[in-house]
């Protein structure tokens, strides 16, 4: 596992419980050889994480659309910045150079691109791990509707293996020890 994208709030209003954890991520994955993308903001869960990484020597690579950089949104204390025509654009880049997805808390924009994934996933558009981050039990009303939405058969049951769900830094990169060497079995079980 090479690159992991981030998803998470860009806000400078939040927790310093929520910020110190995403830190910590950020300082783990690169610790550990992982590079991050982020969605290229300064502040918030963004710019925690990439502080952690970029502390010890990590590579964070930040993907925003023209617009966002035009309001002077752009972090560039980043290893490398990539500029996009619109969200759609970004979305798809921050999916397709990514081997995980990992969703910090965050607002409406970070639950539609986790929802998004969690879609590409159950479509198998996108077959690597998405971990929904839980700090603090942010997510705890998200993963009931979801369950409620199995319960109600509105989806199906075996879509719930589509994300994990995380409580620590170190959990979420156990999560992706685990998922990468069940991806890669699974790989080496089909090109027999």
């Amino acid at each position: 596992m090479k690159t992991i994208t981030i998803y998470g709030a860009s806000s400078s209003q939040i927790g310093e419980q929520y910020t110190k954890m995403a830190n910590e991520l950020g300082k783990l994955l690169a610790q550990n050889g992982i590079n991050c993308i982020t969605g290229c903001g300064k502040e918030g869960m963004m710019g925690a994480v990439a502080k952690g990484a970029l502390e010890v020597g990590g590579r964070v690579i930040g993907i925003i659309p023209q617009f966002m950089v035009d309001e002077g949104w752009t972090n560039n204390t980043l290893s490398e910045i990539i500029v996009t025509k619109n969200m759609h654009e970004r979305k798809h880049l921050m999916a397709e150079k990514s081997d995980a997805c990992i969703a910090l808390p965050g607002g409406v924009g970070t639950m539609e691109e986790l929802m998004e994934i969690i879609t590409w996933g159950q479509l198998s558009l996108y077959n690597k791990p998405i971990i929904i981050f839980n700090i603090n039990g942010y997510y705890d009303p998200l993963l009931s509707m979801l369950k409620k939405a199995v319960e109600e058969r509105f989806m199906h049951p075996k879509n719930q293996e589509v994300w994990s769900v995380a409580y620590s830094p170190e959990e979420v990169l156990n999560v992706i020890a685990l998922q990468n060497q069940s991806y890669f079995n699974m790989r080496s079980v089909a090109a027999m």
